[in-house]
């Protein structure tokens, strides 16, 4: 359009963030990243939601710093029991006179450490499953995804009952409950990556450079995998944190007087009808919690599926 003033052209260091010719196979990354980076802040929800997993990882880190009592021992049970919310409990107190606004931080070092340690068990065991079933094929695909069906056929919270009842209550076994339950979706979605790339041109060359099965599916094949895979294992935290609560809600997860957000609000149903913040306040925090890593998830499927429309 005649008259039309030109476009900012970029400089300094976003000029050698969107260079295309990069020098380096480090400054293509950043590249990459940067532009993944705006395309994520154009989502106002994504950001919250990362607002909120990051407030978590921080609240989790400087608990001490922030809860102002203990969130284990008790306080007295003639004055300081189930108090409402006010300026010295600002959360108010349970059945035990202890601040649940304590309990509720120091709480979030549970959730976060059962997030991370399900993440790290469950993803590359899923992630090894899929790509070894898509690549090899046959049998091999035939019998791993015939498991992955069987592990698929029951509802996670019953699956992780049965284990759990097995192995005994306690979070560790929790843990290994709900990660034992969490691989099977990352396996299919790693066996469809791995259907979509076997066949590719770069795989054949690959191959025909000598390459070893094991070589090609490490090195090549699950690195494609990842993104689709990172997008699934953030929306799946909300479940993970569902999950660990409905177990300590039930008396087989964390055990008193862990302050673990799900036996805090089995705990307050005993009183939900006149001390309704006993168990509103970790449920409370359930909710914000799983609607951060669902909002972040949405973010990261928007900007990481190489199938989204750009």
């Amino acid at each position: 359009m005649a008259g039309a003033p030109p476009l900012p052209q970029p400089s300094g260091l976003q000029a050698w963030l969107l260079s295309p010719e990069p020098a380096s196979r480090w400054q293509a990354r950043l590249g990459r990243f940067y532009l993944g980076w705006r395309g994520f802040t154009k989502n106002p929800l994504a950001v919250l939601g990362l607002a909120i997993v990051v407030l978590l990882i921080l609240v989790a880190i400087f608990a001490p710093l922030i809860a102002p009592y203990s969130p284990v021992a008790g306080g007295d049970l003639r004055t300081q029991r189930l108090l409402p919310p006010s300026e010295t409990f600002w959360f108010g107190t349970d059945d035990q006179g202890r601040d649940i606004f304590s309990r509720v931080v120091y709480g979030s070092r549970i959730t976060l450490w059962v997030v991370m340690l399900v993440a790290v068990i469950a993803t590359p065991i899923g992630v090894l499953i899929g790509t070894v079933s898509g690549y090899l094929g046959g049998w091999v695909d035939t019998v791993l995804m015939r498991i992955t069906d069987i592990f698929l056929a029951f509802p996670r919270l019953i699956l992780a009952l049965a284990f759990v009842a097995a192995l005994g209550p306690g979070i560790e076994n929790a843990i290994i409950a709900i990660s034992i339950t969490s691989w099977p979706p990352y396996a299919r979605i790693a066996r469809a990556e791995t259907l979509t790339v076997r066949n590719s041109d770069f795989i054949a060359a690959v191959k025909l450079q000598g390459a070893s099965t094991p070589r090609i599916i490490f090195g090549h094949v699950i690195p494609l995998c990842i993104s689709s895979v990172i997008v699934r294992v953030t929306l799946d935290m909300a479940g993970i944190i569902l999950t660990a609560a409905g177990l300590g809600f039930l008396g087989l997860g964390a055990q008193p007087p862990m302050p673990e957000w799900g036996a805090m609000v089995a705990t307050g149903r005993n009183y939900l009808i006149d001390q309704w913040w006993v168990a509103a306040m970790p449920g409370l925090a359930i909710f914000v919690v799983s609607l951060g890593f669902n909002l972040l998830g949405d973010g990261l499927r928007d900007v990481l599926d190489p199938k989204a429309a750009k």
